[in-house]
């Protein structure tokens, strides 16, 4: 053990030195990096991801319509899951979608910075925590799969490395979690078309039929935990949740690096049986083409 002590000595200064002669760049703001990472991201980028500070409604995990003051933080329900009630128990996320948080999400994705993955783990695992004294400490979890063409063409799927490493981080902060990955659960049965810029409705109908488990027998009674990177209206998280649901899972929770919020356009109204509803839009992934968007955004 002396031998990495006295290493670790000597990294620092090659280190800097390294750095000066073959400077590397910060992925997310491009400034010089003091030192060599394995993951390219500087300490001030890390720490501009924020976590969720708003009141959120506590099934879904969007903004709620309903005054925070007037009730506790369990009663608050925006008015989709009022309506509509999700077929998963709750949501949960570590930050909104935007800032550094979407573009550490990007870097992971579309750049395959796949090290990232280590450091946002561990903020899922923080969202994870969030559970504790409504899920069960015993969970199977599932990462939200990526159809075979996707998966070939980007090499890895991001939802189950975010998974892995919050399931290692759970573990060191508190042994009272048994989480266990079943990476092959669940399949995407068929490409999707990407979900940016589509409405809740055809973000619907895109993923219906989508998913599909591998063996019902693996998840018969057994209480799931859904991975993915990003939950925008939801859609993603409740077809896959219906899936796990109708192959005889007990219940269902899902967890998400991040949030996109509903932003209401009070100017341009829709009118429904209820009464007028503000016009949705979304904080949600980059509406670029891009060569891996074949499919669906793997955001739910």
């Amino acid at each position: 053990m002396r031998w990495r002590a006295v290493a670790r000595v000597l990294r620092s200064p090659l280190d800097a030195l390294g750095c000066v002669l073959y400077p590397t760049l910060c992925a997310l703001c491009q400034t010089p990096l003091p030192r060599f990472e394995r993951a390219p991201v500087c300490e001030h980028c890390w720490a501009e991801i924020a976590r969720e500070k708003s009141a959120v409604c506590h099934r879904c995990g969007d903004l709620s319509d309903l005054p925070a003051a007037s009730f506790s933080a369990s009663e608050i329900l925006c008015r989709t899951c009022r309506l509509a009630p999700p077929p998963f128990r709750r949501a949960v996320a570590y930050g909104p979608y935007e800032g550094r948080m979407r573009d550490a999400i990007r870097a992971l994705k579309y750049d395959g910075l796949r090290p990232v993955a280590h450091r946002l783990g561990a903020m899922l695992a923080l969202a994870m925590e969030k559970l504790d004294g409504e899920a069960p400490f015993a969970l199977l979890v599932v990462p939200v799969p990526l159809h075979r063409a996707k998966h070939a063409q980007r090499g890895f799927n991001q939802a189950r490395l975010l998974a892995i490493a919050a399931i290692a981080a759970l573990r060191k902060q508190d042994s009272r979690w048994s989480l266990k990955l079943a990476p092959r659960t669940l399949l995407r049965q068929r490409a999707t078309e990407t979900q940016a810029g589509l409405t809740p409705h055809q973000r619907r109908q895109n993923l219906r039929g989508a998913f599909a488990v591998a063996d019902p027998s693996a998840v018969k009674a057994k209480k799931i935990l859904l991975i993915d990177d990003i939950l925008t209206t939801g859609a993603t998280a409740r077809e896959a949740a219906v899936a796990l649901r109708r192959a005889g899972a007990d219940e269902v929770w899902v967890a998400t690096l991040a949030r996109a919020h509903r932003l209401s356009d009070v100017s341009e109204q829709q009118t429904t049986d209820a009464g007028p509803l503000p016009k949705i839009r979304w904080t949600e992934p980059d509406r670029r083409v891009r060569r891996d968007s074949l499919q669906d955004h793997p955001s739910f």
